[in-house]
Parts: C-alpha cells; structure tokens; sequence
C-alpha cells in the first residue's frame, strides 16, 4: 500500500523551507502531493499556475512528488485524492499554534486524516514567503532562500 501525505499551502512563493518540510516528508511517506490553495486572508503574489510551475521547477529531481492546485477544504482534497495525512511545517511556536488549531479542526472535520506537524531545519526558520516576496519588490536577491537553480520572477511576471 503506498503511503501518501498532502502538502498544502498558498507557496507565494515556495521557498527553501518548504522544499526542506517536502523532502523530510518524502522520508515518511511514498508520495508527497503538494496542493496550491488560495489563502482568503493574503492577496495573492504569483497565479497559482505560476506558483505550480516555481514547484515543479524546486522538485523536479525528486521522486513521489506532484502538484495540483485546490480550491475547497484541505481535508476534503484529501478525500478526493483518498490521502489520510496531511503535512505542515513550522518554523517556530507561533507558526506551531496556528497550525495546531488547524489540525485540530481538520480533525474534527475529518478524523480519519491525521496532520503531521514537522519543524523545519534551523537554518531555514528565518525564511518566509513574506520575507521573500518583500525582497522581489525591492529588486534584492533571493537566491539564499529558494531552492537551488528556483529564479522568481518579479512583479508582474
């Protein structure tokens, strides 16, 4: 039976984090996919399918991984996908309260799916899409904080 995880989260942009959280939980799981949603609360950077294409250049060296996009609740693309763990990373306590409450009513929605919360690597907890998206709008240079050979296009692109 092959173990599958869903990796959700708005990636504007994907960052060297997220790609540290995906290959720690390519260790756990077969398949990894990871699902671009629209995050209602934050005005969108990139076009999801920008954010898709930024994706699949950051993994396309690694095995079990795909990419959709979704626009309804995290647990029931899960459902539609039949995946019964969901994968989220945090950087610090903060981050680790915000997605406890989450976990904690994806369980009460879904309590077949269980969420697995990984800490990333400390030498990625400085690193936000915020941060990086503050960095393109002032033209600096982002390569510290995308996965390798990742270039991101700048506003407007």
């Amino acid at each position: 039976m092959t173990r599958k995880a869903l990796f959700p989260g708005s990636f504007d942009p994907f960052t060297a984090g997220h790609l540290n959280i995906l290959k720690r939980a390519l260790a756990m799981f077969d398949e990894v996919v990871v699902a671009v949603g629209i995050n209602i609360d934050k005005k969108g950077f990139y076009s999801t399918e920008k954010k898709m294409e930024i994706i699949r250049q950051a993994t396309a060296g690694l095995k079990g991984v795909s990419v959709i996009h979704y626009d309804n609740l995290t647990v029931d693309a899960c459902r539609e996908l039949g995946i019964h763990h969901i994968v989220r990373g945090v950087r610090n306590m903060i981050d680790f309260e915000t997605e406890r409450s989450i976990a904690d009513a994806n369980r009460k929605l879904a309590p077949d799916i269980d969420t697995i919360i990984i800490p990333t690597a400390q030498e990625f907890a400085h690193i936000s899409s915020t941060a990086v998206r503050d960095i393109i709008k002032h033209h600096g240079d982002t390569s510290q904080f995308v996965p390798e050979g990742v270039e991101l296009p700048g506003i407007g692109s």
